[in-house]
């Protein structure tokens, strides 16, 4: 019962990070307003059906808090302070200029010669704006300082409090559901190989993104006066995909670590206790 109430109560937060554009965007048509409850109650329905689930399918580390609260919070404050922010641009209040001055200062120190948001702002077409470029500079500033917030607070957990080893055996097969360690060559090489291009792919995607914007023809700056929740979604991506690699990454080494650690330990003494919980 406390299973199937914990998922409800995250599956029901989901469909609010779903729908907070929605709800803090002016003018959303009723018709973006039904797909986006669609959307949101399947996105609900299944983060319900996993969390309540004994058997894990597709979220990781759903066994090892706060792997997964620091990504949703994370997401969560970058899709809210990026709707306050194109919501100030049409409603101004005193809450909306501050986070609209954040935005603003962290993007100017951020908009330096070869960084992922000069990569970006260089991708917008002539015809933009220079009031769209200095709105969507601000949005990426907030959601880099958002992501990089969130990565130091998990690394601070990761060292403090020694995570996961703070919560208890770590399973790897209800917190690496897409992971099989009985396949293959051995399990923490394959750990840390995965780990280290997680690392890589995550460094290297903001990079990358510019370069897939100019290849599909996809524009950021003209979302911002024609379709807002468009921009906010693509922003939000834009930095917590990276975000989630790099935690992944550096979960996944962690527990490669703990399984070498466990295994000089049976061997020096048997009757000391795994680290890591066995797969199912």
């Amino acid at each position: 019962m406390m299973r199937l109430a914990n998922g409800a109560l995250r599956g029901l937060l989901t469909g609010v990070l779903v729908a907070t554009p929605s709800l803090l965007l002016p003018g959303v048509s009723a018709d973006t307003a039904q797909v986006v409850s669609l959307v949101g109650l399947a996105m609900a329905l299944l983060v319900t059906i996993e969390y309540a689930s004994s058997y894990p399918s597709l979220i990781e580390f759903r066994d090892a808090p706060p792997f997964n609260r620091i990504r949703f919070l994370c997401l969560f404050a970058t899709v809210f302070l990026l709707s306050i922010l194109l919501r100030g641009e049409a409603e101004a209040s005193g809450f909306a200029l501050f986070v609209a001055a954040v935005g603003h200062l962290a993007g100017v120190v951020l908009d330096v010669p070869f960084s992922p948001i000069r990569l970006l702002l260089l991708t917008q077409p002539e015809t933009t704006s220079a009031a769209d470029m200095m709105t969507l500079r601000a949005a990426l500033g907030l959601s880099f300082f958002a992501a990089f917030f969130s990565f130091v607070i998990f690394y601070l957990i990761l060292k403090l409090a020694d995570w996961p080893r703070s919560v208890g055996a770590f399973n790897v097969w209800t917190n690496l559901p897409t992971f099989d360690p009985t396949t293959g060559s051995d399990v923490v090489s394959r750990l840390r190989r995965d780990g280290r291009f997680n690392l890589a792919l995550g460094a290297l995607l903001p990079f990358l993104v510019p370069a897939v914007t100019l290849a599909s023809g996809t524009v950021f700056g003209p979302a911002v006066e024609s379709d807002g929740q468009s921009l906010i979604w693509m922003v939000a991506a834009w930095a917590f995909l990276p975000l989630s690699l790099f935690m992944r990454g550096i979960a996944m080494l962690r527990v490669a670590d703990m399984i070498e650690e466990m295994r000089r330990r049976s061997t020096a003494a048997p009757h000391v206790g795994p680290a890591v919980a066995p797969a199912e």
